[in-house]
């Protein structure tokens, strides 16, 4: 080889060892990009009234500066999104979610385990299009969901997941059929238990192991169903499932692991079984009486509850069937619930508890808007953002996001929207977010941008 080509082939390798190095120093500057929100006015997810003019400065994931609109930046490598007076607020939360199972038929979710798992991240994304950056899982194998989203190969809002939830036979999430039965002890798993969508444990040492098998996969908190619920065939709303020492046996086996226990529970037994083994969270609590809520206000106990009515987001079910009628004893006591909480100001979050309808899960934003009913609009909004952050900080050392969340302050995770409207004056902005929520920021990464003036200076 001529001397003159080994020249060539060395100034050849130099060019492209520059060009890798110039673009390698373009996708770093990229990725440490900041992102300022201009001349906002901020619902910061703990007070009733917005900020003045105000410029948010977001570095990486986490939201970097507050000041005041006339404060100038240097802008070079910056995104700039002209907010011309708009709100900008915490992305939403979800503290009652079902993310593998809100599309699917009851049946389906049984049957093909890849194609549910697409079916659920395509609903993912939609969910954080709706503006929800943040659900609390609360029964479904969604440890891979999360672990896609996480890593960015999907899009959707964060998880935390509870993994399988736990029932006993018979019990409210034991979806086997009377065919399935007897069922051998220590014999094949069922199909809903292969999957992950619950398991069946009778006995404090099954409950141990169900436990600390999703809290080996990842989960963030624990789920147990302590009372009959309106989906499943075999389980009346009246009946008391677990006993006592089988909670207690969850609460222990969780609190080893530095986080709590949650139960799906309508009547006064159940719950107050659960405060007695130690649970900190009850979901639903529609048929709760004024002791039990007494109790659960001294104890310090959460309460995770629906607005569920006879309306147009009832999930439908057959008439004159069984779960009907269970469907429409929960909705009896939507109003005193939620009078039970006020009186005795428990600590109330939001869910939705969606399940097995796409054009429910459209209403998600509508369902928080009925909230109004018994809150202002500015307290509707706090419990859906700071409030249920603070329940999913129970997580303690399993929180797979340790941070601020729902809050728009200086270290908080950079979760935001920029909202077409005042949603304190107009609640009903949330209901429309294809419209209404211009921008929406996860993890300080934008996944939506209607906003005409933000470019890359």
């Amino acid at each position: 080889m001529s001397w003159h080509r080994v020249v060539k082939i060395l100034a050849v390798a130099a060019s492209t060892a520059l060009s890798l190095t110039a673009g390698l120093l373009r996708v770093q500057a990229q990725q440490g990009a900041a992102v300022l929100f201009q001349n906002v006015r901020i619902f910061d997810g703990r007070s009733d009234l917005l900020s003045g003019p105000s410029n948010v400065l977001v570095r990486d994931n986490k939201i970097q500066k507050i000041l005041p609109a006339a404060t100038t930046f240097n802008t070079a490598q910056t995104v700039v999104i002209d907010g011309e007076g708009r709100v900008l607020m915490p992305g939403l939360i979800d503290a009652h979610w079902h993310a593998m199972m809100v599309r699917l038929t009851p049946a389906a979710s049984m049957g093909d385990v890849g194609y549910n798992n697409i079916v659920a991240a395509d609903e993912a994304a939609d969910t954080l299009m709706r503006g929800f950056t943040t659900v609390r899982d609360l029964g479904g194998p969604a440890f891979g969901l999360k672990r896609a989203i996480d890593d960015g190969l999907v899009a959707g809002p964060r998880i935390y997941p509870s993994g399988a939830m736990i029932t006993v036979t018979s019990g409210h999430g034991d979806f086997r059929q009377l065919s399935d039965l007897p069922r051998t002890i220590g014999g094949l798993l069922s199909r809903m238990e292969q999957i992950g969508g619950s398991m069946v444990a009778d006995s404090p040492d099954e409950v141990r192991i169900r436990v600390r098998e999703q809290l080996m996969q990842g989960a963030s908190q624990v789920k147990l169903t302590a009372g009959g619920g309106v989906a499943s065939p075999f389980s009346p709303l009246d009946v008391s499932t677990f006993t006592e020492a089988e909670l207690r046996a969850a609460v222990e086996a969780a609190e080893n692991w530095g986080t709590y226990v949650v139960t799906h529970a309508y009547t006064p037994v159940a719950i107050q079984r659960s405060i007695a083994a130690g649970v900190r969270c009850i979901e639903h609590g529609h048929l709760m009486d004024d002791a039990t809520a007494k109790l659960m206000a001294e104890k310090g106990i959460w309460l995770s509850t629906q607005p569920f009515f006879d309306d147009e987001d009832a999930t439908p079910l057959p008439s004159g069937s069984e779960e009907r009628a269970k469907q429409l004893q929960v909705i009896s006591g939507t109003d005193t619930v939620y009078a039970l909480a006020k009186k005795y100001r428990l600590k109330t979050a939001f869910g939705t508890d969606i399940l097995f309808s796409r054009e429910l899960a459209r209403r998600q934003g509508a369902q928080l808007a009925k909230l109004t009913r018994w809150y202002s609009a500015a307290e509707v909004l706090k419990m859906a953002t700071s409030v249920n952050a603070e329940l999913l900080a129970l997580s303690g050392p399993r929180n797979p996001y340790p941070g601020k969340l729902g809050v728009v302050e200086e270290g908080a995770f950079a979760d935001l929207l920029l909202v077409d409207g005042n949603p304190i004056d107009n609640i009903k902005l949330i209901e429309d977010p294809a419209r209404n929520f211009l921008v929406i920021m996860k993890d300080g990464k934008i996944h939506k941008n209607l906003v005409a003036s933000g470019k890359l200076n």
